[in-house]
């Protein structure tokens, strides 16, 4: 166990741990501090940053500090100011961006800007692009301006400029143009005086290597830098870092690599797990006494992270004592999940814990709907960290086209979906259309009805205009026919709005495509579209309660870097988390940033965690079974408890568990049934080893429909449960 250092000369340095000590009082070379959940990085850096100045070692405007957001620079500033008093505001602090800028500013006409030039921001530059690109000759529905925005800003954040792009980096994107139109967008780029987010650091990396006088300048006048998160810098910040280094060597990165979990936005985890072999003579300091959690959380999160073969390799232990153990709970489907968390929220606040020290985390921004219905069903105040999940973008178009098939006199849900997707009606052609209601005094819809049988349009525009009104009639006629589902589902098809999601390859797309389709399953709840679209109107923002607050709903990785009292993660299924697009498109790697995803989640409970899986969820309409997630496998028996619905289990196969009648209730005849298909797979071997093709067969069994009749809830569960703890 780490000692407290008592130094009351320097009161930073008071009531630091051992190893926090070591970190603080390293003040020449490379530096890794590596920095567990909890364990105090920032009380790290801050007290660091004031033993430089204090101790003469370098002079604030000596020093380079950098973080990740604006909000950590000013906290970080006014930590330090608060212990060394005003030097501080001499210290160069602040992200990567800003502190670029500002260099940047300086040098601008070296890559042929004024120091004047714009900053743009993501609209003007895909404004930019599809300028471009229309005077290229490229389609924009094939290849969204969105989607090449973000090859080439993926390229920037590898500090690759149009000319180091390969042929085979470019491939066949925008039909093999992608490289061009790079080159084109950054000529215009330099026409305008203007860069984007991306320029700011490829500039100065162009600079530095281009011109080793003002490379030289900043490693002269910068003695000594520090860097705050950096298992999430990506691949230009890290060069960037390189070259301001220099051969001083006198860089201190503070991260954690179990924490790396933003690779889908370029971050290199790789930058922080080379650190040693890139930095000659580089010292590690591992913070591994956590503050925060109980020895039971602490436990169950250093075991999972355990599983990941690329780390650095740390264990969290607390001087606290072990408190309560998990839960594990498994329901039998979305629903009741959603129903008994809000209901041990509820049990929590009666207790005194204040909601706002109440989290519920989950994977993907689509799984907060089911706990937002319930939680507005019971009178639970809440709030979502970004949109609640009916303001969501992508969710109020959609309800947008089923207002308009509801009631045609809806003038605000046709001007928001006249033109979304794009059907190439411009500016005049709506005025037409305004102007055509008002002195007809009708609803938009009518009027466009009748626009489109006149000359006053021109042929394109008057076509698709033609086509829009015709599909809401005949998605009207359909809608007294055609379940509300079904009928959203076809309206978002038949429109064209899918599809333009699908061709999006930003980001964010397939966030947006997963909370259409779980729109879709919040529908089969309901009778009619008028009562959906009425329990939709009904949903409002309620005030906070005052004396009890808000409980927190939002994405694991929006999480990262908070914690509470009592955190729920829902939803630990396998396919669902670890999510089964990141492992197919990223394989192990993925698999691993998951992992480190559950390990975040983990550690973001001081003192209770609640772990929970579904047996089986509504997707597309229908009900699918699932099985538990590989990390619920994972966590160590001894720091959880679990608490199961009626015949289901984690698929710990034991002699205790199998023999246990009262865990198999409603497991009835079906039983020898299911554990016949076990022994039969068990007993099929080729070339001595398991054959693969087994589980196959036997899992498609386990992931049918609970609701078959041939087979038993309990029976799929233990059918499917005991299949996973085999194969």
């Amino acid at each position: 166990m780490n000692e407290l250092v008592k130094t009351p000369a320097s009161p930073w340095l008071d009531g630091l741990n051992t190893a926090q000590s070591e970190a603080v009082k390293t003040l020449d070379g490379p530096l890794l501090v590596l920095s567990g959940a909890g364990t105090g990085k920032t009380r790290v850096l801050t007290s660091r940053l004031a033993e430089l100045v204090a101790s003469g070692t370098a002079k604030p405007w000596n020093i380079l500090a950098v973080t990740f957001t604006n909000k950590a620079a000013r906290e970080m500033k006014l930590r330090v100011a608060s212990l060394v008093g005003p030097m501080a505001e001499q210290v160069w602090l602040g992200t990567f961006h800003a502190l670029a800028a500002k260099m940047l500013r300086r040098h601008a006409d070296l890559v042929g800007l004024r120091s004047d030039f714009t900053i743009l921001d993501t609209d003007d530059q895909i404004r930019l692009l599809k300028q471009l690109m229309e005077a290229e000759d490229i389609d924009p529905k094939r290849w969204p301006a969105r989607m090449l925005g973000g090859v080439i800003s993926r390229w920037k954040d590898r500090g690759l400029p149009p000319e180091k792009v390969g042929l085979a980096e470019a491939g066949d994107i925008a039909n093999g143009r992608v490289r061009a139109l790079y080159e084109r967008y950054q000529t215009r780029l330099i026409a305008l005086n203007a860069v984007d987010f991306g320029d700011l650091l490829l500039h100065m990396l162009s600079i530095f290597t281009t011109h080793a006088d003002v490379l030289a300048d900043y490693q002269n006048r910068i003695t000594h830098i520090m860097v705050d998160e950096y298992q999430d810098t990506n691949v230009a910040q890290y060069l960037w870092l390189r070259l301001l280094t220099g051969n001083r060597n006198n860089l201190c990165c503070v991260g954690d690599d179990d924490q790396s979990i933003y690779g889908w936005r370029g971050a290199e985890v790789g930058n922080i797990l080379r650190f040693e072999s890139d930095f000659s003579g580089a010292k590690t300091v591992r913070l591994e006494e956590n503050y925060r959690s109980t020895g039971h959380i602490l436990a169950a999160a250093s075991k999972i992270i355990a599983r990941n073969e690329t780390r650095l390799g740390k264990t969290l232990y607390t001087s606290a004592d072990d408190g309560e153990k998990l839960r594990v709970n498994g329901y039998w489907d979305g629903p009741d999940e959603a129903r008994n968390i809000a209901s041990q929220i509820e049990t929590k606040m009666k207790d005194g814990v204040h909601l706002s020290q109440i989290a519920v985390l989950v994977r993907a921004g689509f799984q907060t709907r089911e706990f937002e219905e319930r939680f507005i069903t019971i009178g639970l105040p809440y709030r979502v960290v970004g949109a609640r999940f009916y303001e969501r973008a992508e969710i109020r178009d959609a309800i947008a086209y089923l207002r308009l098939i509801a009631q045609p006199a809806d003038d605000l849900a046709f001007e928001r979906i006249i033109n979304t997707p794009k059907r190439g009606l411009g500016t005049a052609s709506l005025q037409a259309v305004h102007i055509q209601a008002r002195s007809s005094d009708k609803p938009l819809l009518a009027a466009a009805i009748d626009l489109v049988q006149t000359e006053e349009l021109r042929p394109a525009a008057r076509h698709a205009l033609g086509s829009f009104v015709q599909d809401i009639k005949r998605w009207r006629d359909l809608a007294g026919s055609t379940h509300q589902a079904d009928l959203a589902k076809m309206v978002l098809d038949e429109s064209g709005y899918t599809q333009m999601w699908q061709r999006d390859k930003s980001p964010d797309a397939e966030g947006r495509l997963e909370n259409l389709t779980e729109l879709i399953n919040a529908m089969q709840d309901f009778d009619s579209l008028q009562g959906f679209l009425e329990h939709i109107a009904l949903v409002t923002d309620g005030d906070a309660d005052p004396e009890h607050g808000e409980v927190t709903l939002m994405t694991l990785h929006a999480a990262k870097g908070l914690e509470f009292d009592a955190v729920f993660l829902p939803g630990w299924e396998e396919g669902v988390f670890p999510s089964q697009r990141t492992m197919d498109e990223n394989g192990a790697v993925g698999l691993e940033e998951e992992r480190r995803l559950a390990y975040v989640g983990i550690t973001r409970a001081r003192r209770d965690l609640f772990i929970s899986f579904a047996n089986s969820r509504r997707i597309h309409g229908q009900w699918q079974s699932s099985i538990p997630s590989r990390f619920v496998q994972e966590l160590p028996p001894e720091n959880i408890i679990e608490d199961m619905a009626q015949g289901m289990g984690l698929g710990r196969v034991t002699a205790a568990r199998l023999g246990d009648e009262s865990g198999m209730n409603g497991f009835g005849a079906n039983a020898a049934m299911g554990l016949a298909l076990i022994v039969l797979a068990a007993m099929v071997r080729v070339g001595g080893g398991w054959r693969r093709g087994a589980p196959n067969w036997l899992m498609a069994i386990g992931n049918q429909p609970i609701t078959r009749p041939n087979l038993q809830p309990a029976t799929v569960c233990f059918t499917r449960n005991l299949a996973w703890a085999i194969f």
